[in-house]
């Protein structure tokens, strides 16, 4: 019989280290797959390992654990590991997740685990699935509005021949990792920059740029539609451009809520 797997996404890391533990503890036929250290790193993560259980902090830099759990969608069971009791309380009401409050408290590790067991067990219903985007939804929206204003990046300086340009974002169609450098698509042409997709993804406003493959990031104004593939992803082409980009099925759920 397949063993069950885990995935344990959290900024600190400690608490991943000390939820691992407890979990090896209480349930040894349990198999952590992969430590993430932020929400992007999570949904990479899952895609390479399709754990059966996902543990998320709420709290992460970049994708916040509610974000991972939307990209995740009805791939896994979702518990949520918060410090704060609102989240907890709205989760555990609906039923659609659990959820772990820090510190961590064996004793509710226990119950969450033969939740787990019993939700294994058990292929999710249409209405569970309903209940889970309803609620996942409704939490995005209150971490949107608890976030503080960040002063998101407006130019690009990349050097184009012998020049270095500033390209303002607005004139961004696309940006298209390449292992160390990154490829910046503007109005005014192409240009290879040495920052990562990770780093650019973190430092623009997610309301017009999102990522929607591990190496891509668009521009949501330069979007012409989004069209479903023959597997769980799909492709979105760009206004006046022939290039379609991919869309990788962690993503796809952005586009369906639009």
């Amino acid at each position: 019989m397949k063993r069950p797997t885990a995935l344990i996404a959290d900024d600190e890391p400690l608490l991943r280290e000390q939820l691992a533990a407890e979990l090896a503890r209480q349930w040894p036929e349990l198999d952590i797959v992969a430590l993430a250290r932020h929400g992007r790193e999570a949904v990479e993560a899952f895609d390479a390992h399709a754990p059966d259980i996902a543990f998320l902090d709420v709290h992460m830099p970049g994708l916040n654990g509610v974000e991972v759990a939307r990209a995740i969608g009805r791939r896994a069971a979702i518990v949520f590991v918060t410090a704060y009791d609102q989240y907890a309380v709205e989760a555990f009401r609906q039923g659609a997740v659990d959820y772990l409050v820090k510190p961590l408290d064996p004793a509710r590790l226990a119950d969450t685990v033969q939740r787990l067991r019993q939700r294994l067990l058990q292929p999710a219903s249409d209405a569970r699935v309903a209940e889970l985007d309803t609620l996942l939804e409704s939490l995005a929206a209150k971490l949107r509005g608890q976030a503080p204003q960040q002063a998101w990046l407006q130019w690009i300086k990349a050097s184009v021949g012998p020049a270095v340009r500033l390209i303002p974002v607005e004139q961004i169609h696309y940006l298209k990792s390449d292992t160390k450098y990154t490829l910046v698509v503007w109005e005014g042409g192409e240009a290879l920059i040495r920052k990562t997709i990770r780093e650019l993804a973190d430092a623009l406003d997610p309301e017009r740029f999102i990522q929607i493959h591990r190496a891509v990031i668009v521009n949501l104004h330069r979007v012409a539609q989004y069209t479903s593939g023959p597997g769980d992803g799909g492709e979105v082409q760009l206004l006046g451009r022939p290039e379609r980009l991919p869309v990788s099925r962690s993503y796809v759920h952005l586009f369906k809520q639009m």
